[in-house]
């Protein structure tokens, strides 16, 4: 079966259509594809990385390359290639890059709609 064939039954969000402007990283949106999930495809370079926000349910991180700093509430951990963490829903958290190469992160988000709370706007 060809691409072709898949796109009148199965959804394809292309790299170029779901780009963040000009950086390398992915925002995907499932409502718009038939998806009960989100996630962003991160491409980040040293010291590039969220500031503190949260969201109204789970978010899960896994690291494809690269090393992360995350902070989940009170507790921070590095990760590094293949591990996973998990950020409980309504609670801040934030990552950076802060290895000496590229970070590539998969953030999965457990809503088909990202809802995003930044902590700086909370405070404003």
């Amino acid at each position: 079966m060809t691409i072709e064939n898949l796109i009148s039954t199965v959804a394809v969000a292309s790299a170029e259509e779901i780009r963040m402007g000009e950086s390398a990283s992915l925002r995907f949106e499932g409502y718009r594809y038939g998806s009960e999930i989100s996630f962003f495809l991160v491409t980040n370079q040293p010291g590039q990385g969220p500031d503190l926000h949260r969201h109204p349910y789970t978010e899960t991180w896994t690291v494809l390359e690269g090393e992360a700093t995350i902070r989940v509430g009170d507790e921070t951990i590095v990760a590094t290639a293949g591990t996973t963490a998990v950020s409980p829903a309504d609670t801040w958290h934030g990552f950076k890059n802060t290895g000496t190469g590229t970070l590539r992160l998969m953030g999965i988000h457990a809503s088909d709609h990202i809802i995003q709370e930044w902590q700086d706007e909370d405070e404003a």
